[in-house]
């Protein structure tokens, strides 16, 4: 079945079950634009002799892209009065990337959110895909919402030489097969979320003793909960989640990701200023540190620390806002030896991002925009201007030819989206 048949299908199944629900709904958004990246390296003379003068390597990518603005999806989502304050409903949301037709991502197709809930006074209880806690404080928080060339680099680090956010990528916005509660919108202000996300991984004898085996019973959970006030100008936010990212049952390790932040806006009218603080840590723990195998053969596994932040501001001007906002992410690696804990890295990689846009507004649904980057690595980071994953909602593009490069290391990036925005 493809796409177009499967999209026709749920639009039907939409309409046939209209006369059941209280409100049934198709929504989406359609974002196109025109974008530019460049990315310059320049040779490291403290790794390869330089014997010869190396000038610097450039790459630059100019695309038909998407979601510079805001992310493009489809979606369908209906909600049911049973009665006495309680009502169920669904929500089936999927990415879409008009440029080249594709919906959704293999082998997802429902893949932003495919929830089932039940709301009363007491809140919502909310099963099946859906956005993580940890989540929420990025792109709240980030005057560009997590999208385009001027997505903070909180939010986007995949690929680089900072890992630590690429290891949590699979957990990074959502979490499937998770049990998710939201607190009732009366509570004065007060607002918070919690979720379990089940690895839903075979636990058996046979497997936890069998060292060839595939030891992973516990990776793919997730735990995370954000508590936060808003009211008038002012909202503020703290969350925290971990996932088991692999484990090995037979020496007793597990290696998690953990994620704490802190957001906070105040709007003044005028301005509205915006600021996160983010730590991302990649950790193994040893139930039995004797028992594991330390061996020449055997790489000791890393502890990555990321200490994160962001401040931006947005200013209304007539019927469009300018947007601003400044990241930087540093990275501190460790390795677990039987010793414990040891630094690898004199100076901790580090990535900085300076970011600029309009959007004009030429009604509620409809908007043009302009956004710029420019950003720029130190002491070894390899962070790319844009996202690098061709199943994120930029193009495929990455400076790692250029930053592999025998004796060159990624410096600095440029990038810019010009596009417009439909929301339907």
């Amino acid at each position: 079945m493809n796409n177009r048949t499967i999209i026709a299908a749920a639009a039907l199944a939409a309409s046939g079950v209209a006369s059941a629900q209280s409100s049934v709904t198709v929504f989406g958004v359609v974002d196109a634009g025109v974008s530019h990246y460049q990315t310059t390296s320049k040779f490291d003379s403290k790794g390869v002799p330089q014997t010869v003068a190396r000038p610097d390597l450039k790459q630059s990518q100019l695309a038909l892209s998407n979601s510079g603005n805001a992310s493009t999806r489809i979606g369908f989502r209906g909600q049911e009065d049973l009665g006495g304050g309680l009502a169920a409903g669904f929500w089936l949301e999927a990415s879409l990337w008009n440029d080249v037709g594709v919906v959704g991502r293999s082998p997802l197709f429902f893949d932003r959110r495919s929830t089932l809930s039940l709301v009363s006074r007491w809140g919502e209880l909310r099963l099946g895909r859906d956005y993580n806690p940890t989540f929420w404080n990025d792109a709240i928080f980030d005057p560009f919402g997590v999208v385009g060339v001027g997505t903070s680099l909180i939010a986007q680090t995949l690929g680089s030489t900072l890992p630590t956010l690429a290891l949590n990528r699979g957990n990074y916005a959502r979490k499937s097969n998770s049990v998710g509660y939201f607190l009732p919108a009366s509570l004065g202000g007060f607002y918070g979320q919690a979720m379990y996300a089940f690895s839903e991984n075979i636990d058996s004898a046979a497997i936890l003793n069998d060292p060839s085996a595939s030891n992973n019973a516990r990776t793919g959970d997730y735990v995370g909960a954000r508590v936060g006030y808003a009211n008038g100008p002012l909202d503020v936010a703290l969350a925290y989640g971990h996932s088991t990212i692999a484990d090995n049952y037979v020496f007793g390790s597990t290696t998690k990701v953990k994620t704490t932040n802190l957001g906070t806006s105040y709007d003044f009218g005028v301005v509205k200023l915006y600021g996160e603080y983010s730590m991302v840590d990649v950790r193994t723990d040893f139930a039995n540190q004797a028992a594991f195998p330390f061996t020449a053969a055997l790489t000791p596994p890393l502890d990555v620390d990321t200490h994160n932040f962001l401040v931006g501001l947005s200013v209304p001007v007539g019927p469009g806002v300018i947007k601003a906002s400044y990241s930087r992410v540093k990275g501190e690696f460790y390795s677990f030896t039987a010793s414990g804990h040891t630094p690898l890295l004199s100076d901790d990689p580090q990535a900085d991002k300076l970011a600029v846009g309009y959007v004009h507004n030429l009604s509620r649904r409809t908007a043009l925009y302009a956004t710029a980057a420019w950003m720029k690595n130190k002491n070894g980071a390899g962070v790319p201007v844009a996202n690098v994953s061709s199943t994120d909602v930029q193009p495929g593009y990455t400076n790692t030819a250029n930053s592999s490069a025998a004796g060159y290391r990624a410096d600095r990036g440029t990038g810019y989206d010009l596009g417009i925005r439909h929301a339907f």
